[in-house]
């Protein structure tokens, strides 16, 4: 059946962050759509942030075009041109080599929800304010002088 049964879905808190990055990630709860569905061509999860959570360290992709709609509650999306209010029924697009570090952060009282839709393929992956780099031929999280965590 197309309808995604959501409730049957474990939801993960996982990461992959070093733990000196992990932190702001904690209270981020999420459900890869794709592995469930069959869907080959895209990655999607539909994700829930508590107050305080932040969807990732600020990031942007090489190789990743990412889009986002937000379906509950409100968020902030801090990017390289600021901070902008997402409400639901809200969209923000992220080109892939764009440059433009982006995380979604909620701010509010309550939960909010959204969907990110991305392509499963690794990419690199750039983090301008902390220091980190993945690196997609290994996987491999470096700090920006190439040691590895």
């Amino acid at each position: 059946m197309p309808k995604i049964d959501l409730d049957a879905i474990p939801q993960t808190n996982a990461t992959g962050y070093p733990p000196e990055y992990a932190g702001v990630v904690e209270g981020r709860w999420y459900r890869r759509l794709a592995p469930v569905t069959g869907l080959t061509d895209f990655g999607a999860s539909h994700v829930t942030l508590k107050p305080g959570a932040w969807s990732a360290q600020r990031h942007w992709h090489e190789g990743e075009d990412e889009l986002v709609v937000m379906l509950l509650g409100e968020a902030v999306l801090i990017d390289d041109f600021g901070r902008h209010m997402l409400r639901a029924g809200d969209v923000a697009a992220f080109p892939k080599m764009d440059g433009n570090g982006h995380v979604i952060v909620n701010e509010s009282e309550c939960d909010c929800v959204f969907v990110a839709v991305g392509r499963p393929s690794a990419s690199d992956c750039h983090y301008p304010d902390i220091d980190m780099h993945l690196d997609a031929r290994t996987g491999r999280q470096r700090r920006k002088n190439g040691t590895e965590f």
